[in-house]
C-alpha cells in the first residue's frame, strides 16, 4: 500500500511540473508573438498542404528512422494553428495532451519516434506535434523520426516562410524560361517578395515587342532575354549602386528597386508627360519613399520584451 501511495505522489508531483512546463511555454509563446510584431518577423508554422502544393515535386522515398535536428522543424501537416515557429503551444486547450507527454518525458517514459516529411533541409509533422512542443521546451536537440523525403528542386531552409518558399519557386521558372542564368553566365537577380519574377517576365515580353516594332520582324526570345538585361535591367542597377540608394531601403535588394522604380519612372512619365530618365526617376523614388532607420526603436523594444518576459530568447 505504501508503494502505491508513493507511485502516486510521484505522479502527481510529475504531473504537477508538468503543467508548471505548459504555463511557461505559453508565457513564452506570448512573448515570442511580441517580438514578432515588434519586427514584422514571420512566427507561423508553415502549413504542409500549401507549400506541397505550390512546390514542383520530382518524387518522394521512405528514409526510415532517423535523429532529426528538432530546430529543422519548421511545418506541420495539420496542427500548424495550435503552434507557433518555436512549436509553443498557442492555446489553453492544448494543456491536457502537452501535460501527459511532458510528465512521461520527466518520468523516462521512452516515447515513440514521430513521423515526419522531409523537405530540402526541413521537416513537417505528420504525427506527433505535441512530442516536438515539449521536447523544443525542454531544449531537446534531436527527435526520433520515421521520416518520408519529398524530393524538390526548391530549397528550404529553417528560415522558410511561405512568401520565401514562392519566391523560390518563381525563380527557379523565371530562370528555366528565360535561360538568363545561361546566356549572361554569374547572373545574380534576387527579390525580398514574391511577384518580382513574374513582373521580369512581363518586362522582357513588352521590350521584345519593342525590338520588334522597331524591326519590323519577330525577335528571339533569347536575344530579347539578353538585350532586356544588358539595355535595361543592368543600367537601373548602375543608377541604384551609383546614387547608394539600397542604403535608404534595408532588406531590400536592387531587384526590388528596379522594380518599384520602373513603375515610379512609368507613373512620372503619365504624370507629367515628360521624358523622365531613369536616374531622375530613381532620386525622386529614394526621397519620397526612403525609410528612416529605426535600429534604435527595436533594440529597445527587444530589450523590454527580454525583462517582461524573463527571458533572453532572441
Amino acid at each position: 500500500m505504501g508503494d502505491e501511495n508513493d507511485d502516486r505522489i510521484s505522479s502527481l508531483i510529475f504531473t504537477e511540473r508538468a503543467r508548471a512546463d505548459f504555463e511557461t511555454a505559453l508565457r513564452k509563446r506570448f512573448w515570442r508573438s511580441i517580438w514578432s510584431w515588434f519586427t514584422q518577423t514571420n512566427n507561423n508554422l508553415l502549413p504542409f498542404d500549401e507549400i506541397r502544393k505550390a512546390l514542383p515535386i520530382r518524387g518522394q522515398h521512405e528514409l526510415g528512422m532517423k535523429q532529426i535536428p528538432l530546430d529543422k522543424i519548421v511545418g506541420s501537416v495539420g496542427r500548424y494553428h495550435d503552434f507557433d515557429r518555436a512549436f509553443l503551444p498557442r492555446f489553453p486547450f492544448l494543456r491536457s495532451r502537452w501535460v501527459s507527454i511532458d510528465s512521461a518525458q520527466l518520468q523516462d517514459v521512452v516515447l515513440p519516434p514521430i513521423d515526419v516529411y522531409k523537405i530540402g533541409d526541413v521537416y513537417f509533422v505528420r504525427d506527433g506535434n505535441h512530442r516536438v512542443s515539449v521536447a523544443r521546451q525542454r531544449s531537446q536537440a534531436f527527435i526520433d523520426a520515421n521520416v518520408v523525403e519529398i524530393v524538390s528542386p526548391v530549397p528550404l531552409t529553417p528560415q522558410t516562410n511561405i512568401d520565401e518558399m514562392i519566391r523560390q519557386v518563381e525563380k527557379i521558372e523565371f530562370f528555366e524560361k528565360t535561360r538568363l542564368d545561361k546566356l549572361r553566365p554569374g547572373v545574380q537577380i534576387e527579390f525580398t517578395l514574391p511577384g518580382g519574377y513574374s513582373k521580369l517576365l512581363e518586362h522582357i515580353d513588352v521590350h521584345r515587342w519593342f525590338m520588334g516594332e522597331a524591326r519590323k520582324s519577330p525577335v528571339p526570345y533569347d536575344e530579347a532575354v539578353m538585350s532586356w538585361y544588358d539595355e535595361v535591367y543592368l543600367p537601373m542597377v548602375h543608377v541604384i549602386e551609383c546614387n547608394e540608394i539600397l542604403k535608404n531601403f534595408p532588406n531590400r535588394t536592387e531587384a526590388d528597386l528596379y522594380i518599384w522604380i520602373i513603375e515610379h519612372l512609368w507613373y512620372l512619365r503619365e504624370e507629367y508627360q515628360e521624358d523622365i530618365s531613369m536616374q531622375q526617376a530613381a532620386e525622386h523614388y529614394a526621397k519620397e519613399y526612403a525609410q528612416p532607420p529605426l535600429r534604435w526603436l527595436m533594440d529597445l523594444a527587444h530589450w523590454a520584451i527580454r525583462r517582461l518576459s524573463g527571458s533572453d530568447e532572441n
